[in-house]
């Protein structure tokens, strides 16, 4: 069964004011009192003692700095951040930026990435303290020594001194932080001050408490910070439409790139819908921590009030493929995907209509969903990052209605199918539309969800089949189920591969009763589609093809030939993907509804933007879509639009 890929790397902290009490994930079981009178382990009240006592931090700044960097939750190298333990010490790898929400997958530039010296704390207290990397990951004590290790080192450079006073370390904490931004760096004194003075408890599945006594008089020092010389970076006016309600607060320069689009020759195409997992202050909070993912815009769901995090013109770490992250404009939804109908409220229905209509204005992006797009529909970068892509908005985000409200409607003609070889738009509605899903807790970081539950409600997707029945297994994708037994794809909320999504567009392969079959995923899928009630025939598209008898190659990056790069900048590898069934067979079609589009690349050490010779088709291939060369397909227009 597909496992579902947590999408937001938000810590529990930042739920807080979304998730239920007693929702959060805790801390790994404290051991409890052995048989036979054998002596009880050591709590994590008492590992954050002796930390504390060793490095001499007090107690309340070791603790209230880990309460805001990790929640007193055990991170596993869990997040983009490589965020470790209590203490969330740092370590990011080439492999999380290739696979990570950068999707710098075939890059040559990889150390450019991860060469922040934020991103790498864990190696730093290391140092401090001579343990070995692997202790600091995983052992929790260890992890708290490598913690107060570097707040004691960061007192010591900054003050000359420890201090039992916890407003002493102000500058300290602020230096743990990460945070260069004078105004991210006060917020974050000002959470771990917030949190000392009214204390903190939270228990263990054990039942062991971690106990944060209050400390009433604790206030930072402002006139601390000016120690270590923060950026005072004034706002720019955030972009947005005049008659919403937006404003700017910068995302972590590690979290993306700085660039001049389109100003500098690199298009803007395409607009993603994300969600945050979590909550809107969270989003914001996780965005502007070092070493984490971004987005342009973070849409809160009860009044549809936007914080922009990124300038449009630079680009955003949040698509999972760097490629799409160089082409896109990203909007973070405050919400859950597994319960998205729930969370995707009108306010932030129309505010986003409001902000994709600004942007495709501005930008020159046309309204059709290859351009208007969630990040379930974006593929991997390479074939080993297929499976690992994101699944959100998922299939509760209402297409049909939002479509609409963009002035793009996709159910205004008559329903129908047209003759095998035609276009058709998926178009069964959403309210109508209810479909059965299985949630597991895996899906559904709210915590909502304890057991897996099947769920029904309004959906913007049909299930494809492989064979015209109710009772056919689900279209098989081998890449996201390679068990030899599997016989189909599943039923789980998270299981991208065996669905279509209203506005994507197929061409007919067959038609049996009230069954419509589509060329999918390199396979005949089917659709239920009675009286082509779930269907419309499309036109002004471009039906592609492989050339000659060959399959067509198909590719989740258009990056320049090798040999079109100037001396001195390393080429991007670019290669199809391998994965089975990753190719456009002979006697298979599919849509591409915009010409193709030059293949590009950029290096942000020298703002060039690299524009090769091939074109690529952006091509509807299964939930997600492709690239395909343009010279090794035909395209036929259809007429109309």
């Amino acid at each position: 069964m597909h496992r579902r890929e947590r999408k937001r790397w938000l810590p529990a902290a930042a739920l807080s004011g979304t998730l239920a009490a007693g929702a959060l994930a805790f801390l790994p079981a404290i051991a409890q009192a052995q048989n036979d009178g054998e002596a009880q382990q050591p709590t994590a009240q008492a590992d954050f003692a002796a930390a504390a006592a060793e490095f001499e931090v007090p107690l309340p700044v070791l603790l209230g700095v880990a309460h805001e960097e990790s929640g007193w939750q055990q991170h596993t190298g869990y997040s983009n951040t490589g965020g470790w333990g209590l203490m969330n010490l740092t370590d990011v790898t080439s492999a999380m930026a290739a696979d990570g929400a950068a999707g710098a997958s075939g890059r040559s530039d990889l150390a450019s990435f991860t060469g922040r010296p934020e991103l790498h704390t864990l190696r730093a207290a290391a140092e401090l303290t001579g343990l070995p990397a692997e202790k600091l990951r995983n052992d929790r004590l260890d992890n708290l020594r490598g913690g107060a290790a570097l707040l004691a080192s960061y007192q010591k450079k900054l003050t000359g001194r420890t201090s039992d006073d916890p407003s002493e370390w102000t500058a300290a904490i602020a230096r743990y932080s990460r945070l260069s931004d004078k105004k991210a760096a006060t917020s974050y004194v000002d959470d771990v001050f917030a949190t000392l003075r009214s204390g903190a408890r939270q228990k263990s599945p054990a039942g062991t408490p971690v106990t944060l006594a209050a400390v009433p008089s604790a206030k930072p020092a402002p006139g601390q910070l000016r120690a270590l010389a923060l950026k005072d970076t004034a706002a720019p006016q955030a972009e947005c439409p005049e008659s919403m309600n937006c404003r700017f607060t910068a995302a972590a320069p590690s979290n993306g790139q700085v660039s001049d689009r389109p100003a500098n020759g690199m298009r803007i195409s395409q607009i993603i819908i994300h969600t945050t997992e979590g909550s809107y202050d969270g989003a914001v909070k996780a965005f502007r921590t070092p070493g984490g993912s971004s987005a342009h815009y973070v849409m809160r769901s009860s009044d549809g009030a936007v914080t922009q995090m990124v300038p449009d013109k630079d680009i955003a770490f949040g698509d999972g493929n760097y490629d799409s992250n160089l082409h896109s404009v990203q909007i973070e939804h405050e919400g859950f995907s597994a319960h998205g109908a729930d969370w995707y409220t009108t306010a932030a229905y129309r505010q986003t209509a409001e902000l994709v209509k600004y942007l495709a204005d501005r930008y020159d992006i046309p309204l059709d969903r290859q351009h208007i797009l969630g990040h379930d529909n974006v593929p991997g970068p390479s074939a080993g990052t297929l499976t690992g892509m994101h699944w959100d908005p998922a299939d509760g985000w209402d297409w049909t209605r939002f479509l609409r409200m963009l002035g793009a409607p996709v159910d205004n003609r008559r329903h129908g199918v047209g003759a095998v070889g035609a276009a058709v738009t998926i178009t069964p509605g959403f309210h109508r539309n209810r479909q059965t899903y299985t949630v597991c807790p895996a899906d559904d970081p709210s915590g909502t969800v304890t057991a897996c539950t099947p769920v029904t409600g309004p959906s913007s997707a049909l299930f494809v089949r492989t064979a015209p029945s109710s009772d056919a297994p689900l279209v098989l994708d081998p890449v996201v189920h390679p068990d030899p037994a599997a016989k189909g794809g599943t039923d789980r909320v998270s299981d991208w591969s065996v669905t279509v999504q209203a506005g994507q567009q197929f061409v007919v392969a067959d038609r049996r009763g009230s069954w419509t079959a589509i060329w999918y995923d390199g396979q005949k899928g089917w659709i239920h589609d009675p009286h082509g009630m779930n269907t419309t025939p499309a036109t002004g598209v471009r039906i592609v093809k492989a050339v000659g008898d060959g399959a067509a190659p198909v590719y989740g990056t258009a990056y320049p030939d090798a040999a079109e790069y100037p001396a001195g900048l390393s080429p991007s590898t670019q290669a199809p993907l391998t994965a089975k069934n990753y190719v456009i067979p002979a006697g298979q079609a599919y849509v591409a509804d915009q010409p193709p589009a030059a293949s590009a690349d950029f290096f942000p050490s020298g703002g060039q933007v690299v524009t090769g010779a091939k074109h690529y088709y952006t091509v509807q291939f299964n939930h997600r879509y492709v690239l395909v060369n343009a010279a090794d397909v035909t395209a036929t227009h259809t007429p109309g639009r």
